[in-house]
């Protein structure tokens, strides 16, 4: 497929193959104010939750780190062993955190483009390295959009920033007038719900920024008219490629239906436009069968056949259009034309007894009982 075929306007939306093969590539819709956001509110949500016992845990790291003796000060390997010792501590504290912020971390992307892994995407790209296109990228009108994003976050957490600093500042001047412990808690919490309120407003931004990211993304798929055929071809095939397959299963159904013929009890026909093969079971239950059927060159060949295995004909012509356009291949007659087609095998099982001595030469069956409805019935299917 030409994808770099720039002669004609790319109108078409993306085709299922094209979609699967940029996942593949790893090109799917991305979103980082999405991913800032829902990092930026797991964070904030966990430390509201978790800020009251990490607090405590970490004023206890911090007071067993100075309450030390003698000895250990003036040790270095203690020292060094003390040092790790609350690291591990700190890190251990911080795991649940950790833990929040990477779900957030994945949910942004998998939301937007799904999950899954592409080697592809992290292999380099020297095009990207290329001056001339970094300087299109940011001249372009993504990058216009890009750098608008930029100025609104600026702009709104500014304001907001300013809104909730004008409105905590009598809360933040009265941390000094209270004690260590009271101090520090009630900092944490100005903190926590100041970094939530900061957090929530970037969803203002993301609530943009994600649906222009799935339209840049659909826009950026979109292939022309000649890419849509060009891979129409590839998938389906070649039409005259799929025609001689169609006429080469139509030969071989005509074949078998051929078969067929030698073993049916009568074939009734138009005379000439329509011939319809019938077989009936007599020791069965049900209704005789359609076995084969055709028009025109099929119809003679059906005929042929019948007189070379010795199938008697029938001329009757509303019966054999009645047939030909309500029933298909290997299928029981309807209905409506069981009486019909059982004058039509009394006549020919008498014709097959007259043979015999004695015996008188049967009456041909007339104006056999054909439904108008069964006349004008649209053909069902293949002959």
């Amino acid at each position: 497929m030409a994808e770099n075929d720039t002669s004609q306007e790319k109108t078409e939306q993306p085709t299922p193959k094209r979609l699967r093969e940029a996942r593949e590539k790893g090109q799917v819709a991305r979103s980082r104010e999405l991913n800032t956001t829902l990092v930026l509110l797991a964070g904030a949500g966990s430390l509201l939750i978790l800020g009251g016992p990490m607090l405590s845990r970490i004023q206890e790291i911090v007071r067993r780190s100075f309450a030390l003796e003698r000895e250990v000060v003036f040790d270095p390997g203690m020292m060094h062993a003390l040092l790790t010792l609350r690291i591990t501590e700190a890190l251990i504290m911080l795991l649940p955190l950790f833990g929040v912020l990477a779900v957030a971390a994945v949910l942004g992307p998998i939301s937007m483009g799904g999950g899954g892994f592409s080697g592809k995407a992290l292999a380099p790209k020297w095009s990207k390295l290329d001056p001339i296109a970094g300087l299109k990228r940011i001249f372009s009108w993504q990058g216009l959009m890009e750098l608008g994003k930029t100025l609104a976050k600026f702009v709104l957490i500014a304001a907001i920033s300013g809104s909730l600093l004008w409105g905590l500042s009598g809360s933040i001047m009265g941390l000094g007038r209270q004690s260590l412990e009271q101090g520090l808690g009630h900092a944490a919490w100005i903190i926590g719900w100041t970094f939530l309120l900061l957090a929530a407003s970037l969803i203002l931004v993301a609530l943009v920024d994600v649906p222009f990211q799935l339209w840049t993304h659909q826009k950026q798929l979109r292939m022309t008219k000649q890419q849509v055929k060009d891979e129409y071809k590839e998938t389906e095939g070649k039409p005259e490629v799929k025609s001689r397959i169609r006429q080469a299963q139509m030969e071989i159904s005509r074949r078998r239906m051929m078969a067929e013929v030698p073993k049916a009890d009568v074939v009734i026909t138009n005379p000439t436009h329509y011939a319809v093969a019938l077989r009936y079971d007599q020791k069965g239950a049900g209704a005789p069968r359609v076995v084969a059927k055709g028009a025109d060159l099929v119809a003679a060949e059906i005929r042929e056949r019948a007189r070379e295995a010795g199938v008697p004909l029938f001329a009757a012509p509303p019966l054999a259009r009645a047939i030909f356009y309500s029933t298909r291949l290997d299928q029981e007659i309807p209905a409506g034309l069981y009486v019909a087609v059982a004058q039509v095998l009394a006549y020919i099982y008498q014709l097959r007894a007259a043979g015999r001595p004695g015996a008188r030469t049967p009456t041909p069956p007339r104006d056999l009982p054909v439904p108008d409805e069964l006349l004008r019935r649209a053909p069902p299917g293949e002959y």
